[in-house]
């Protein structure tokens, strides 16, 4: 008898999962059109950033992957990215840029919602999407580069520290905070910044349709407020989140309320399970599980990479 009754058990369960498999199978099988919304938040840096059990935090390269996946997802036929970051690292910037170009080169329609903040690295993703929304007192703009140095020389003289480094050459260690900087690395970092700085006011005026003469004079570094950025050409409309769903599912011939799909960290339990699997399981455990992100990882600085901040 009790033999019985856990065969009864099994064919339960196993009935209950082929249930929910195929509700999952429907339901992703179900063609609705999306607008999709990516995240752009803390400082832009390189790589991975640091994995979670619900997901993976800081890094573009998880940002680059919600960005191909939303280019071939046939349900997504416009994108919001929501930026809220100060800027980061050029190059990561860049990737990112790279991306959306991608991105909106296979016809969807792209759409920029700046948040707190979308700044210098922040501002050269805004300005490769088709338009861009800011609020009133969103801080944008700081287009420009720097590379940090910082001199210890006389510090560690105070506490007795001396350093001394065998090179290959006479500027491997350059940027070292050991050592004054001489004249001649001095002309070769500004010559690198000098270098981004065209490239930003490259993506400027290209995203922007500017004149780069015209971006230059916008492009010393300083800051503007949203309205500020608005009427100077910077940003194309005054507005919140809502209003760039608004219009990035209206410019992509989407009729009535738009139905999202938020981009995010893959983690365990979608690892396992998928997205539809991911989003019932929070269903069933209610508020307990939502709002759980990775932590955006500090800035550290093993070298000097150009900030665009």
């Amino acid at each position: 008898m009790q033999r019985k009754h856990k065969i009864i058990f099994l064919f339960l369960v196993f009935g209950a999962l082929l249930l929910i498999g195929g509700w999952l199978f429907l339901r992703s099988h179900d063609r609705v059109e999306q607008v999709a919304v990516i995240h752009v938040e803390g400082v832009i840096v390189g790589g991975r950033g640091q994995g979670g059990l619900w997901g993976e935090g800081g890094g573009t390269d998880s940002i680059i992957r919600q960005i191909q996946a939303a280019r071939d997802d046939a349900d997504v036929r416009a994108v919001v990215i929501r930026i809220n970051s100060p800027g980061g690292s050029a190059p990561a910037s860049q990737e990112v840029g790279e991306e959306l170009k991608k991105l909106r080169a296979s016809g969807k329609v792209v759409i920029a919602s700046m948040g707190d903040v979308a700044a210098s690295g922040g501002y050269w993703i805004a300005a490769l999407c088709d338009r861009i929304y800011a609020n009133p007192g969103t801080i944008t703009g700081s287009i420009g580069v720097y590379i940090p140095y910082a001199n210890w020389q006389e510090l560690l003289k105070k506490i007795g520290v001396s350093g001394e480094k065998i090179k290959s050459g006479p500027h491997k260690d350059m940027l070292s905070p050991e050592r004054p900087m001489t004249e001649k690395e001095r002309a070769i970092v500004q010559e690198m910044v000098d270098d981004l700085y065209e490239q930003f006011v490259a993506v400027v005026a290209e995203g922007r349709k500017m004149d780069p003469v015209r971006v230059r004079q916008l492009a010393d570094g300083r800051i503007y407020t949203g309205r500020q950025a608005k009427a100077l050409g910077l940003v194309d409309e005054m507005g919140a989140m809502e209003e760039a769903v608004r219009a990035a599912a209206k410019t992509a011939g989407i009729s009535g309320k738009p139905v999202l799909k938020e981009y995010g960290r893959a983690g365990f339990w979608e690892a396992i399970f998928g997205p539809s699997g991911q989003s019932l399981l929070r269903m069933f455990l209610g508020q307990f599980l939502q709002g759980i992100e990775g932590a955006n990882p500090g800035l550290h600085y093993p070298t000097s990479l150009p900030q665009l901040r």
